[in-house]
Order: structure tokens, then sequence, then C-alpha cells
């Protein structure tokens, strides 16, 4: 991060000192344009869904987004992604931001810039409640005979490929309706992020629990993907800051997480 910032720091010196306008950045190309690009699978709630009836996106980073854009004073763009095919997607430059429940990784991180992070937590199980003592640990899940669900191409297939070696692995496309299999017994548990799986349980009550969502088996973050541009990232992180001082990040995830 230093030396990203001493880098347009001195381009900048450098183009003053031969009369030159100082480098267009990404943020002045999104004001220029009235536009915000926003990259999301709109397969994960409550961060994200996509209604195909009506193609409408929902979601708390739906939200976060529309309050973004309105600190820009641009309009917000929602771009179709998926967790296979999304740092192709970000690569080919066909968004600004990528949001939508995002974790922070390595290798998104060489290729972009990540905001402030917006919430800690870590992968968990959940599973049908009847079963949910079963699951506890890494040991009693990675076990012969253990159906374990996921969808492809994202941070929860491989967590589970890094983890298990005797459970059965079943790949499922659609994000949405995965936790549909538990609950009818095709599959016996998924591991996913602890918020996801706070949500899945209320949306599944008395049918799937989460397991020890306060006790993640991993650490991880959950944060915005940008573009590299310095400039973006220093205007999201310092929105992110307001919002969080000022309720408005409170009042956003109070409607979808509480």
């Amino acid at each position: 991060m230093f030396r990203a910032l001493a880098g347009f720091a001195l381009a900048f010196l450098i183009s003053a000192a031969h009369g030159q306008p100082a480098p267009s950045s990404r943020l002045d190309d999104i004001i220029k344009r009235g536009t915000l690009r926003v990259g999301m699978t709109g397969d994960y709630l409550p961060f994200t869904y996509l209604d195909k009836t009506n193609s409408q996106f929902r979601g708390f980073d739906v939200d976060m987004a529309e309050a973004l854009g309105k600190a820009l004073s641009v309009k917000v763009e929602l771009v179709e992604t998926a967790w296979p095919r999304m740092m192709q997607d970000f690569e080919a430059d066909r968004f600004d931001i990528a949001m939508g429940g995002v974790s922070i990784t390595l290798d998104r991180q060489k290729k972009g810039l990540f905001s402030t992070p917006i919430m800690r937590e870590g992968k968990t199980p959940i599973a049908r409640c009847a079963d949910k003592d079963k699951y506890e640990t890494i040991a009693e899940i990675d076990r012969p005979g253990t159906r374990i669900i996921v969808n492809p191409g994202g941070t929860n297939e491989r967590f589970a490929r890094a983890n298990v070696k005797n459970a059965e692995i079943k790949l499922y496309n659609d994000n949405v309706t995965i936790f549909d299999q538990i609950a009818s017994g095709n599959a016996d548990l998924m591991m996913t992020d602890a918020s996801e799986t706070r949500y899945q349980q209320k949306l599944h009550a008395g049918v799937l629990c989460a397991v020890h969502p306060d006790r993640p088996f991993d650490f991880s973050e959950k944060a915005y993907w940008l573009q590299r541009d310095v400039a973006l990232k220093a205007f999201v992180d310092q929105w992110l800051h307001i919002a969080m001082e000022d309720g408005t990040f409170k009042r956003i995830y109070a409607a979808w997480f509480d």
C-alpha cells in the first residue's frame, strides 16, 4: 500500500514538474462517467440476490452500493457475475468494484485493492437441526459417508477441499437453493460463512441450524474489492468510516441481519 501511494505521489510530482496535469484516476473516471459499475453474483443472501423474474437485485450490499453511489453523486449499475468467473470479470474490467459478501483473499489482493473490512467471520457448518451435534469439528465432519455440499468456484469450495480428505464433496451450482438440498436430505451439511449460516437458519427455522457460528473454523474478513486505484480506495474507505460512525451502516445491517 505504501509503495502504491508513493508511486501515485511521484507520478503527480513528475507531471507537475513538466507542467502536465496529474494522471486521471478511476475515481475521476467514475465521476465523469456518472456511473459506478458494481459486480455482484446475485446468489448470496443476505448480501445479494438477483430475482430472475424481474432482473432486480436486493440485499445488504445492494443497499450499500446505492449508498456509495449517492455519496459519489453517480448512478449505480449492478453487473451480474459469478464466483467461478469473478476474477476473470474483474481482470476484464467489467466493473469498478465487487460487492456482495466478497471475502478478502491474497489471490484477489494481487489483482486489486480491498476496502476497509466490513465484517469479520469464518467458515462454519450448517446442518439439519437433528444432526448438528454430529458436525462440530473438522474431524467429525471428515468421515466416510458424510456428504458435504458446496457451491463451486469460491472460498467455500476452497476451504472444503483443503480440509476434507475422507468425506464426499458434492458440487452444486445453484447457491440460492443449495440449502434446500440439506433440508431435504440430499446432503448432510455445508461449510460456509457464519453470517450466511445465521441467515439460512432464520429462513429454515427449526429445520437447519448453524453450528457454532460464534466459533468458526478459520478467520476471514469481508470487504469491497476495488480495481487498483488509490484515489478510489481512499474515497471508499472514508465513506465506510463515515457510514459506520453516523449510523448508516448499522441501519442497513439491521435491515438484513437482525
